[in-house]
């Protein structure tokens, strides 16, 4: 499992990263002023860095219980994604239709296109992540007598 400093981490990381993507990106797409969709986007990304806090710790503590592990598959990772932004889907469309004075149609398509992207954004980057600061490994857990010797205990 990872520790709460790397959590913190790698939640930060993730969340700088994607409001300097997405901010513009919105600007652009959606026709509005920089400083409208960068107020939805900081407030997205506060709202979704206590999410990720919260859904990764959870998400982990599912892992370990069902399968003593906490190593992600392809599959994995995307139930992962989907259930991350579904669930962000379903708190932020009333908050954007609200702050933006648009339709919940329209906020429901400017939050679908926002989850898309992070989506994709969220697979790639949890992915690079895990490889440039990998999970540390507990000695022993798979039941193999030689791990804790391999892994240089004693």
């Amino acid at each position: 499992m990872r520790t709460t400093l790397d959590r913190i981490r790698h939640t930060l990381s993730f969340e700088i990263i994607g409001f300097a993507i997405v901010a513009p990106l919105g600007t652009w797409v959606f026709n509005m002023p920089i400083h409208d969709i960068g107020v939805v986007a900081l407030f997205s990304a506060v709202l979704a860095a206590l999410w990720n806090y919260v859904f990764n710790l959870l998400f982990d503590r599912a892992m370990v219980a069902l399968w003593g592990h906490v190593n992600k598959t392809i599959v994995l990772r995307v139930a992962h994604a989907v259930l991350f932004e579904a669930g962000l889907l379903v708190v932020l469309m009333p908050l954007i239709a609200w702050y933006l004075h648009v339709s919940l149609l329209q906020a429901f398509m400017m939050d679908v296109s926002f989850s898309a992207f992070y989506l994709v954004y969220a697979f790639v980057f949890n992915w690079a992540y895990d490889v440039l600061f990998p999970v540390p490994q507990a000695p022993g857990k798979n039941g193999n007598k030689n791990e804790k010797q391999a892994s240089g205990a004693r």
